[in-house]
């Protein structure tokens, strides 16, 4: 009922204020370099893996080659705020990037709550279903994008380690990039690990490269990662009956990433393979970032019955996810699924903090 109450006042100040957001031009360049050095970071794979805050940033590239990167500056009652969210044609789902300047406790959050409305207004243009965020339960923002109109789909876990020395996998632990022929096995996988639910929202994405493990002609696990000048960034999905070898398979992974001895690892572990933690710790990384992924649905999806032919192909951005069981001999049902450079701050807090 508060939160409703809430809704209400916040529709209502936003009748009365006077608003102004456009997509940013040359001309603001020097204004958003200043806002976005304090930058709230709410995509981890980029923020992790790629300087989303500094000079070498998609700042400066999002206007002159956009490249799916879309970024709007606004102004609330003469404050400057400024945002950026990431999408490409024929995904279903817009992910923000980040959001500019971090508020003290005793300030204001209007001009987030104006700019998350103006960002999901541009993805939805453009043609998003969603906008995704990802930002942990202790900020204030948790809070402001609850009012926004955002729900929590998945709590997930950012685990850390330092680059890793090369070790000898584990006989009998055989890891190979994945290859067109995985297609099905992953499809399957997929589907058996993610909450049919979820499967749009919390899918690695097709940009990730992927490692796949095999065992009694199934695939038991796969590591969907991401590399970039600052780290790498893994989601693991592993089948429960490999739960076991969940440790030495993905520290097989890690051997075939050649930087992960240069460059510390994260991985991203969600509610739903909670169990995974054993294996985080058993590998020596820690807890590093408790998160909340964030979702708002911009468009209401229209069911119609299809009696065409099922592709496992990926789709909407996401790698495919098979809604059935791992193991069953039937067809496969297929639906869609699927910086910190200088170690600056996520979500405004510092990178020290720990769980």
């Amino acid at each position: 009922m508060v939160s409703h109450v809430a809704a209400r006042c916040y529709n209502a100040n936003m009748m009365h204020s006077q608003t102004d957001a456009h997509a940013m031009k040359l001309l603001d360049l020097p204004l958003l370099l200043r806002l976005k050095q304090t930058a709230i970071v709410l995509h981890s794979e980029l923020g992790l893996t790629e300087d989303a805050r500094g000079q070498n940033s998609a700042l400066l590239s999002s206007i002159v080659f956009p490249r799916g990167l879309h970024t709007l500056l606004a102004q609330w009652d003469e404050q400057n705020v400024v945002g950026q969210f990431r999408y490409r044609q024929g995904e279903h789902n817009a992910h923000i990037v980040y959001l500019a300047p971090t508020l003290e406790e005793h300030d204001d959050d209007s001009i987030w709550l104006h700019m998350l409305d103006a960002m999901a207004a541009q993805a939805g243009k453009t043609g998003a279903q969603s906008l995704v965020g990802e930002v942990e339960h202790s900020h204030r923002l948790f809070e402001t994008m609850r009012r926004a109109g955002y729900a929590v789909y998945s709590r997930q876990v950012i685990w850390r380690g330092g680059p890793l020395g090369a070790q000898p996998a584990r006989p009998g632990i055989r890891i190979h990039a994945e290859t067109p022929a995985d297609q099905i096995g992953v499809a399957a996988l997929l589907g058996s690990t993610i909450p049919p639910i979820m499967q749009a929202i919390l899918g690695p994405s097709t940009d990730m490269a992927g490692l796949v493990y095999q065992k009694d002609a199934k695939i038991k696990a796969y590591i969907a990662y991401s590399e970039g000048k600052h780290g790498i960034y893994a989601l693991p999905f592993v089948h429960p009956e490999a739960l076991d070898e969940a440790p030495a398979i993905i520290a097989a992974a890690w051997q075939r990433i050649e930087r992960s001895r240069k460059l510390p690892v994260y991985v991203c572990v969600r509610g739903y393979q909670g169990w995974l933690e054993n294996a985080m710790r058993d590998l020596d990384l820690s807890p590093w970032l408790e998160q909340a992924v964030m979702v708002k649905h911009l468009t209401a999806g229209v069911r119609q019955a299809c009696f065409g032919q099922i592709g496992l192909g990926a789709a909407g951005g996401r790698k495919s996810a098979a809604t059935m069981p791992l193991g069953s001999e039937t067809t496969y049902s297929a639906t869609p699924c699927r910086q910190i450079g200088g170690e600056p701050p996520l979500n405004g807090q510092t990178n020290h903090r720990r769980l």
